[in-house]
């Protein structure tokens, strides 16, 4: 056991010393994945429950999975998603198994709220458990505070009166004070992984099945409730399928910009609301759930939402080709997409009397496989391509793909080469050296050197070269406009 304490303390030594050698600066390159796989290897070396436990080695994949990805290129999703995946390897033995998702988001939760704690935790029984012959740590620590403390003072006297003492201690130089209590900060943070909170898996295991449940409903109220729902779902839909799937003319002064933006992110709100009631209100063992008009109201209720997310999603596309594609309207019709897959869930669960758990097992394992693939894709990179590809050169937002970074050098050099109007191109062409420059900057340091960086940087070279182009005379903004230069001030006699 105490060997086992201290191979694992060694690793957490490890681990801050190459932290502090891999990232003086900075983290945000390939760096951020060698330590991801440092972290993991530590893990299965000092874990050995881990290595033997089948169910853990899953959960390594998937952690080895996204340590490539914060290789290729680091980003928050693929660290969040490792740290969870390595999470569940080191909780996963002290547990009883994968009972579902809903316990084991709050058990990742607890960890990582309370992971902190640990080690200062462990420290403290450390100093407070007694040592052979009855000696402590504290009563160590207290023996040799005396000459360790009295010992650096005088040091630091002979130091000042004497020239050779202070040259010998020249060279001496202690880390800044912020460094020491950053690499602090990720002992904390690693620790856990190691020697993980018992009470977290205590206090995830004592929680009840996630039942929703609406206090003082009766069947009444629930077939009521289900037939005025049903009506104004109807309405709505009614309202869509006029004027937005007909391709109707809307009411004087509303353009379908405004009609397709609008209402597209309340709809989803809306629908998952629905579906949180239809569980709430057929919930398994209630008077409700065996009534056969509420089961086919509530069904007729669910394939009314799902005609309302694809609403939605058309409305969202309709306003994306009213405007541009961004990485955030990518991930909104991805969720639309998983709330369509829940509203069937939910369905399929209520009509096949199936379990809380398996519900939100499918739900879990949806959202998981998509946030998986996001992790790997990079959405700003795609929206820019597909705007580019799609839209008209003087409709292309500049500042959009700006803000973009890297992910959008290659289709504003492809923009670049399709635009013949000199102003918009000498707009174009400023983006393009700006964001090319930065990528060539950040892919000469090995600090933030990624391989997606460089696959980039290369495609850029052969599109269009080292040449900045033609020189231009003025400073113009992400739109391609010419920034004023500010008068120089006279100077009064």
């Amino acid at each position: 056991m105490r060997f086992s304490f201290l191979l694992k303390a060694a690793a957490t030594c490890a681990l801050v010393f190459l932290f502090d050698r891999l990232f003086p600066i900075d983290a945000g390159g390939a760096t951020v994945g060698v330590f991801a796989g440092a972290w993991l290897l530590a893990l299965l070396a000092t874990r050995r429950d881990v290595r033997a436990r089948r169910g853990a080695w899953v959960a390594v994949a998937f952690a080895t999975l996204f340590a490539v990805a914060l290789f290729d290129a680091s980003s928050g999703l693929a660290w969040v998603l490792f740290w969870s995946a390595l999470s569940v390897a080191a909780l996963l033995p002290r547990a009883a198994g994968f009972d579902d998702a809903w316990r084991w988001s709050v058990r990742l939760l607890l960890h990582g709220a309370s992971g902190p704690l640990k080690l200062l935790m462990d420290l403290h029984r450390l100093a407070t458990r007694p040592r052979a012959k009855g000696v402590s740590a504290r009563a160590l620590v207290a023996t040799l505070a005396l000459p360790v403390i009295g010992g650096g003072v005088f040091v630091a006297l002979f130091a000042a009166a004497n020239p050779l003492v202070e040259q010998a201690f020249t060279g001496v130089s202690l880390p800044p004070v912020g460094r020491v209590v950053l690499c602090a900060v990720v002992a904390l943070l690693l620790w856990p992984a190691f020697r993980p909170q018992r009470a977290v898996l205590r206090a995830a295991a004592a929680l009840p099945d996630p039942e929703p449940r609406i206090p003082g409903t009766s069947l009444p109220s629930v077939l009521l409730a289900l037939g005025l729902f049903n009506l104004l779902f109807a309405v709505q839909n009614g309202l869509d399928i006029a004027f937005l799937w007909s391709g109707a003319p809307l009411p004087e002064g509303m353009s379908a910009a405004e009609y397709a933006h609008r209402g597209a992110y309340p709809l989803i709100g809306t629908a998952a609301l629905a579906g949180f009631l239809a569980l709430a209100m057929l919930r398994p063992g209630s008077a409700s759930a065996a009534n056969p008009w509420a089961r086919r109201l509530v069904t007729l209720w669910v394939a009314q939402n799902l005609v309302l997310v694809a609403s939605s999603v058309l409305r969202t596309l309709d306003y994306i080709g009213e405007s541009m594609l961004t990485a955030w309207r990518i991930a909104a019709l991805l969720w639309m997409g998983l709330v369509a897959l829940g509203l069937i869930l939910i369905c399929w669960r209520i009509l096949a009397q199936r379990s809380a758990r398996w519900l939100i097992n499918g739900n879990a394992l949806a959202g998981g496989l998509v946030l998986s693939v996001c992790a790997f894709v990079d959405l700003g990179a795609t929206a820019a391509q597909w705007s580019v590809d799609h839209g008209r050169a003087g409709q292309v937002d500049l500042c959009y793909l700006r803000a973009v970074g890297d992910g959008a050098l290659l289709p504003v050099i492809a923009l670049e080469r399709r635009t013949r109007h000199p102003a918009l191109r000498a707009g174009v062409r400023a983006v393009r050296v700006e964001l090319y420059d930065d990528l060539a900057w950040r892919q000469s340091r090995w600090t933030s050197w990624t391989p997606r960086g460089a696959r980039r940087l290369s495609a850029a070279r052969a599109l269009a070269g080292d040449r900045k182009g033609p020189a231009d005379r003025y400073r113009r903004d992400c739109r391609g406009l010419v920034i004023p230069s500010s008068p120089v001030p006279s100077v009064q006699p």
